[in-house]
Formats: C-alpha cells, sequence, structure tokens
C-alpha cells in the first residue's frame, strides 16, 4: 500500500448508520427518540446536514455518549473535505512573523499581492542579500548576522534599510569635514525660527552628506540613524517622531556628531538613535555621550542653562525664557526643551515646541506621511 495514500475521514452519518444497525433502529426511530422530522434525519445521515451543537447533545442523548463524540466527527470531517489554503499564507506569515511586512507593503517599499517566491525576491533586494538565510533575522538559527546580536528590532531595521535605499539615489559631494565644521556655525543660526530648516538639507548635501527624512513605521521608537554608504559619504536619517523643534535640533546635531567623529562606518555598525534612550545617560556608550554633549551645547550652551535655571528656578516665567532665547539668538522652543531636560518639568511651555517636519520637507529628500520616494531598481 502507498505511503502517500490520504486518509478518508468518513462522513457522520455513517457512523450514526452503523449505529442504528448494530440498535436495529430505524430512521424513524431514531426521529422519534430525538423528536424531529424524519426527513431531517435523512438529510444528517446522507451527509446534506451538518451536525450542530445541538444536534450533537441530542444525540448523545440518544446514544448515551458524549456530545462532543459527534462534535469532533463533524469538525474532523469538514476540515477532511475542506479545500487547501493558498500556499503563499504560510511565506507570508513568515515573513510578517520577521518584519512588518504588511506596513512595509502599505507604505509601498514592497510590491502588494506578490506569490511568495516574488515576495521572497523583493525582500532579499530590500535588505541587500543575495540569498534569503542572509536576510537578518530570517537566518537559520546557527547564524545571526550582526543586527541580531546589537539587538536592533527588525522593525527597526526595515525603517534603516529603506533610509540607505534612498540615500544610494542621493548625489552628494565627497564628504568633507572642514565644510560641516563650518557649515556648524551657519546651522546654529537657523535655529531662530522654524521655517529656517528648510535650508538644512542643501547645506548639508554641500557638506557630503546625505540628509534622508523618513517616516517611523508603528512602534519602530527610533527618531535618527548614521551610518555610511562608504570612506567619503556619510548618511544621516530622521524620522521626526518627535515632530518639535527641539528634538530636531538636538538630533540633527546629535548624529553630525557621530558623522564628525566617524561614527557607524563599518557594516553593521550603523548608528541608531532612539531619543527616550538617549535621554538615559546612565547607560550609553561613550560615542552617544560624546553626541549628546555636543547635541545639548548646540541647542543651549549647557553652562548658560546651568546659570539660569539656578538664578530663576523653580518659577520661571514667560519674559524670562523669552529673554533668555533671544540673548541666546534661537527659538524660545529650543530653550524649553533643553529646560525640559535639565529639570524634568515636562509640562512647562509646551506650547513653545512647535511644529517643524514640514518646514524640513519642502526640501529634504522624503519618504512618508502619504509620499513614496521612487527607487530606480
Amino acid at each position: 500500500m502507498s505511503n502517500n495514500m490520504t486518509y478518508r475521514v468518513p462522513p457522520p452519518g455513517d457512523i450514526i448508520k452503523e449505529e442504528l444497525e448494530a440498535r436495529e433502529w430505524s430512521q424513524a426511530d431514531l426521529a422519534y427518540v430525538l423528536g424531529i422530522p424524519a426527513q431531517s434525519v435523512n438529510a444528517i445521515l446522507n451527509g446534506k446536514r451538518s451536525i450542530s451543537t445541538d444536534m450533537a447533545k441530542a444525540l448523545g442523548q440518544a446514544f448515551d455518549v458524549s456530545p462532543a463524540f459527534f462534535s469532533n466527527l463533524q469538525a474532523s470531517y469538514d476540515l477532511s473535505v475542506a479545500s487547501e489554503p493558498d500556499p503563499s499564507i504560510a511565506a507570508r506569515a513568515r515573513f510578517q512573523d520577521h518584519f512588518p511586512v504588511r506596513e512595509m507593503i502599505k507604505r509601498r517599499w514592497l510590491d502588494e499581492d506578490l506569490e511568495p517566491a516574488l515576495l521572497e525576491i523583493q525582500i532579499m533586494r530590500f535588505f541587500h542579500a543575495s540569498r534569503i538565510s542572509d536576510v537578518p533575522y530570517l537566518n537559520h538559527a546557527a547564524k545571526k548576522s550582526s543586527y541580531e546580536d546589537r539587538c536592533i528590532p527588525p522593525v527597526q531595521l526595515a525603517w534603516l534599510f529603506r533610509v540607505r535605499q534612498i540615500a544610494k539615489e542621493i548625489v552628494a559631494p565627497k564628504y568633507s569635514e572642514k565644510k560641516l565644521r563650518s557649515a556648524l556655525s551657519i546651522l546654529r543660526t537657523l535655529m531662530s525660527a522654524p521655517e529656517e530648516a528648510r535650508r538644512v538639507p542643501k547645506l548639508l548635501n554641500e557638506c557630503g552628506i546625505r540628509f534622508v527624512l523618513v517616516e517611523s513605521l508603528p512602534k519602530a521608537k527610533i527618531d535618527g540613524v548614521c551610518f555610511w554608504l562608504d570612506n567619503y559619504s556619510p548618511v544621516i536619517g530622521m524620522s521626526c517622531r518627535y515632530d518639535r523643534i527641539d528634538n530636531f535640533w538636538f538630533v540633527l546635531r546629535h548624529e553630525l556628531e557621530h558623522v564628525l567623529n566617524g561614527d557607524g562606518k563599518m557594516e553593521g555598525e550603523e548608528i541608531v538613535d532612539d531619543y527616550d534612550v538617549l535621554s538615559n545617560s546612565a547607560t550609553l556608550p561613550k560615542e552617544e555621550l560624546v553626541a549628546n554633549e555636543a547635541a545639548a551645547d548646540f541647542c543651549v550652551e549647557q553652562e548658560k542653562l546651568m546659570s539660569f535655571i539656578a538664578r530663576k528656578a523653580p518659577f520661571f516665567s514667560e519674559r524670562d525664557i523669552r529673554g533668555f532665547a533671544s540673548t541666546l539668538g534661537v527659538h524660545v522652543g529650543i530653550v524649553v526643551g533643553q529646560l525640559h531636560a535639565r529639570t524634568g518639568e515636562f509640562r512647562l511651555f509646551r506650547k513653545h515646541l512647535v511644529k517643524i517636519r514640514h518646514h524640513v520637507s519642502v526640501s529634504a529628500v522624503t519618504d512618508g506621511w502619504g509620499d513614496v520616494y521612487p527607487i530606480s531598481l
């Protein structure tokens, strides 16, 4: 006998017929016992009517067995005659189990309604892998990638690779550290008004930095990234997850410090930053502490900030905050953000934490918020 033969589950009516023969009952006898019309019994015995839960209980009483016996008979038979599912379901489940594939399709990073083989090819292409086993988090258990070793969540990794994908499309000159250090003083002058942020992308590009805005994926908890396409091509990606003027300038300057220090140059060693994590200095590595210090001092000179707090705390007035910001030449929201970070009083003057992304995106290479950056495949 062939081992490939499929076991046929008999319909529940066949089992009931055998029991009727054993008891020497007719269909009419069973109809009498159940208190239902004979045609209803005939429909069950001939497979034209399924056994409902109510009928399973009634048959259990009639034959003195558990109602589950008849319910299980019906369920087993239904499964045996059900159509085979689309084989692509298992493939989609596997990919969705590791990556936010549905969101990636929604954002049009991947095509919709692909056969499993084509979806696999697109995922390989997205993550720059020649084999599906080389895609992080889809590896065999014994073979981990540097991303997994560093515990970068898959949803952050997908965002990171989208930034990389877009950055490769941007034309920029060779990176110049000298130009970037000179540009820092110009960037500082742009912090007085939100609309001045529109000049940031061009200024960075002139220094050889590819600047990309990519909307965060749900639950990604990522604010910025710094990595290099090669030794002369740094990339800064930002999500504007917190669309506030203070957060934008802090994260930008933080990532610029990584560029100046050459952080994230090795493939697989990208610097991925979560603003919430950056706020906990006790657990940060040295390069993050250095970048934090540079970013905070860039936004508001910390010595001056501490002096201001010492003189005015715990009662900060609107007039004092505005006057201090004017003296520094920065938007009042930037002072408020640094004040929050230093005092922990996050409810103070929140009205000044104005939105800024719509100003930046006017001139930045942007993906998300309803727009999709076109990629040449």
